[in-house]
């Protein structure tokens, strides 16, 4: 036992705990959390299996020897970790899962970039492979509050480097693991692997794949090339970097600049007519840590909020796991767009919107077994390039690609001599078919947490009063404004003040949020909605196009530029 004294701010957000890196190797930082982990547990762990991995950045790899030796001490009988600490998210879901392990420490902040400057993270999934519940991270953070001592064993640093058991002290194991094999194993039992083949074998289709030197880049490697029999050179930036070769590794239109240039698009998504040469017919990309996607087409940018509607809208056609027993529900986020909920309506299956955050899918995936409802298989997804099912407890980039793969194998399997049916001309017949929800998203980052505030302020005042709004810009007026609180249908917990909508009269909606993702001051969040029915003229037309006037009105309204002295947000997408 050593002592210690609380260290203020290690309250974990919807992700987890996320701080500059020099804020992780203070004094004491990474002992209190750990040990507010296991303290908050109250002996959930004692004498069961543990899995410790992340996505390779800066710092994990003492992390990693730190909770190890803090394991044992705190009587964890067996700790799995990845090969140099590395697995990614959706595979440290799949180990505890398929291992039945007791729980998780995951070290990763995600998006966010790393290095000695930058980020680390770290968060705690349970026994069901997905994060903490709300009702954990509060008592996680309470004991962090009053922590006083931390148990740490002093044997050696374990050999993380190859795969085997290891027993520094009798009666304790540590087990290094390859960091694919499980979760190639879950991706073959849920997909159809021969006909996602057989469509990348196709001479008239060509595949590239963005790791952003993240931690997808094994996983990329295993399912995409040795799996699949994609060529080597589909590949990008798939050896795993402690500092992502000093990229922002977010998968997005800003940050994604190399595959977004190979595809033929601009940073905006609008199309580059000055790219020259061959283009292929889908890329994707992935964040550091794997659980994020971004889809594209030879030329053409889907949308999170368009890629769960389409997918939501096939995959019982062509992913086995989907078409076994059907997709029995769809689930949002808040702020992600209303397209999923039209395929929903018409499908006859339940849509549920929830605040952001993936433990809120994770209660609807465990509904059945707490005798709350059956609502798996279930596909869900945020506007935050998130996809993810029930086929896990954690948010999947990899997943999402193949689904994607599958549904191109699908539309074009009796086509083989014919031209190819790509990415464009599957989200223009969603459209036609069901309408279209121009979307968009304005991220204000780092900015002063007061100014934030006074923002915020602001809208929270309107929101208690919404008679009391304005006429907006352009002719729009509110109808309906609040601050969205959602009540959990499976363990009827109520999450509040999740973000401040406002729907306007004519169907259109923008939405406020600050986001929890950040290190470092306040990220400040607008997305923007205007549903445009089939045979619209305005079907196709592209969404800064669609959404000018309500740009426009809704920056207006909250007074972003006086409150947040931006003239521009960060990042668009």
């Amino acid at each position: 036992m050593r002592a210690t004294k609380p260290i203020a701010g290690q309250k974990p957000g919807t992700s987890g705990l996320r701080k500059k890196t020099k804020v992780f190797q203070s004094e004491n930082y990474v002992e209190n959390f750990v040990q507010a982990t296991f303290d908050a547990l109250q002996g959930e762990l004692n004498g069961k299996a543990l899995v410790v991995g992340g996505d390779g950045r800066f710092f994990n790899l003492a992390m990693a020897q730190t909770i190890i030796k803090m394991a044992h001490a705190n009587k964890v009988a067996r700790v799995l970790v990845g090969r140099d600490a590395i697995l990614s998210t959706p595979a440290v879901s799949a180990i505890v899962r398929g291992r039945g392990c007791q729980g998780a420490f995951i070290l990763t902040a995600s998006h966010n970039p790393g290095g000695p400057d930058n980020d680390v993270g770290i968060k705690y999934n349970t026994s069901g492979g997905g994060p903490a519940p709300e009702s954990l991270t509060e008592a996680i953070y309470r004991c962090t509050e009053t922590i006083t001592r931390y148990f740490k064993s002093t044997f050696d640093d374990v050999d993380l480097s190859t795969p085997g058991e290891r027993s520094p002290v009798d009666g304790f194991v540590v087990q290094v693991i390859d960091c694919t094999e499980d979760y190639v194993r879950l991706m073959a039992s849920t997909f159809d692997f021969a006909k996602i083949s057989a469509l990348c074998a196709r001479s008239d289709f060509s595949f590239v794949f963005d790791a952003m030197s993240g931690v997808a880049g094994p996983y990329a490697k295993a399912v995409f090339q040795d799996a699949l029999g994609c060529r080597p050179a589909c590949l990008l930036n798939c050896i795993p970097s402690t500092d992502f070769n000093g990229g922002h590794p977010d998968p997005n239109l800003t940050y994604a600049e190399q595959l977004v240039g190979i595809m033929g698009l601009k940073r905006d998504g609008s199309v580059n007519e000055a790219s020259s040469g061959s283009v292929p017919d889908f890329g994707a990309a992935c964040d550091g840590d794997a659980d994020r996607n971004m889809i594209l087409g030879r030329r053409f940018f889907v949308t999170p909020s368009d890629s769960l509607a389409v997918l939501a809208s096939k995959v019982a056609q062509c992913v086995p796991y989907f078409a076994k027993h059907g997709l029995k529900a769809v689930a949002r986020s808040m702020p992600t767009s209303c397209a999923v909920d039209v395929v929903a309506k018409d499908m006859g299956v339940p849509c549920f919107e929830v605040p952001t955050g993936w433990k809120f899918f994770v209660n609807l995936c465990d509904a059945q077994a707490l005798g709350k409802g059956d609502w798996s298989p279930l596909l869900c997804g945020e506007e935050s390039f998130g996809t993810g099912s029930s086929h896990i407890r954690e948010k999947d980039g990899i997943f999402a690609i193949l689904c994607w793969l599958s549904v191109l194998a699908h539309e074009n399997a009796a086509t083989a001599s014919a031209p190819l049916v790509g990415v464009q001309a599957i989200v223009e017949a969603h459209w036609r078919k069901y309408g279209r929800n121009h979307y968009m998203r304005y991220d204000y980052e780092e900015v002063d947490s007061a100014k934030a505030k006074a923002l915020t302020d602001r809208l929270s005042a309107f929101c208690a009063v919404p008679a009391g709004i304005p006429a907006l810009e352009h002719g729009f007026a509110v109808a309906k404004a609040d601050e969205f609180s959602y009540h959990d249908p499976v363990d009827g917990s109520v999450s509040s003040n999740q973000g401040w909508r406002f729907l306007l009269k004519d169907g259109s909606r923008f939405v406020f949020r600050l986001s929890g993702t950040g290190s470092s001051g306040a990220t400040v969040r607008l997305y923007l909605e205007r549903a445009t029915p089939p045979g619209s003229p305005d079907l196709l037309a592209p969404p800064s196009a669609a959404l000018k006037n309500l740009i426009e009105a809704a920056l207006a309204f909250a007074k972003v530029r006086e409150f947040l002295g931006r003239d521009q947000p960060t990042v668009i997408t």
